[in-house]
């Protein structure tokens, strides 16, 4: 006596239900990964602009929130020579904040066009500097050299920008002497060791009474008006 199979019947509904679900969480799921960048802040930054920041990261059309890598965004822009360190943190309704710490450019290399940095590096770049560089217009032997940027890195910002350029100018007394020459057409002798007494210069200026001359605050601080 021979068996009789029956035909198992399969349910087209439940299973039909089954893969709409799972396209539709899916489809959710990539929508919601696609969700773009709200907001940038980008902080700290002065030698590269924010559209340099935005352009060596890929966030200048403002991509995904959430498939955007925070490391990566970090070790792009480490490579740039100007850029120290960064931290970068993404927050909630899709904002991310890059905080940039720069090295300082100290001179500009008048026979070489090369930007020295704090860190002695120095830069063969065409890179505009939204701010006053001071030129250093002639050489300046290796024994003086590392003493000099330790001795620029003294002078406060806002004073470094008002000096147009440097010059190495020892004399038989002083083998450490600089002369500066300042945007208001001034004059400052500085020795390596008194470099920061330069930061007194607005304080000092008023006194000069609009005459301009050499400031020699290498010894004895005194005036010497222009001929």
């Amino acid at each position: 006596m021979s068996k009789v199979v029956k035909k198992k019947k399969i349910k087209i509904l439940p299973f039909f239900l089954f893969i709409l679900v799972i396209a539709g969480v899916v489809f959710l799921v990539d929508v919601f990964l696609d969700t773009k960048v709200q907001n940038i802040i980008i902080k700290g930054n002065v030698n590269i602009t924010d559209d340099e920041i935005l352009e060596l990261t890929g966030l200048e059309y403002y991509p995904s929130f959430y498939k955007t890598s925070s490391s990566k965004i970090k070790k792009t822009l480490e490579k740039s020579p100007f850029i120290k360190k960064v931290t970068v943190k993404k927050s909630f309704y899709h904002v991310i904040t890059i905080n940039v710490s720069e090295y300082k450019v100290l001179v500009k290399k008048e026979d070489s066009g090369k930007l020295v940095l704090d860190n002695k590096d120095e830069l063969a770049t065409n890179h505009d500097i939204s701010y006053s560089v001071p030129k250093l217009i002639n050489y300046v032997p290796n024994t003086k050299y590392d003493k000099f940027i330790k001795a620029m890195l003294k002078i406060n910002a806002d004073v470094r920008t008002s000096i147009s350029e440097i010059s190495y100018v020892p004399n038989e007394f002083d083998k450490d002497r600089f002369l500066l020459y300042m945007d208001d057409g001034n004059s400052v002798y500085l020795t390596l060791t008194k470099f920061k007494m330069i930061n007194y210069y607005n304080e000092v200026l008023p006194q000069l009474g609009g005459k301009k001359g050499y400031l020699y605050l290498d010894s004895g601080n005194h005036f010497q008006i222009m001929q």
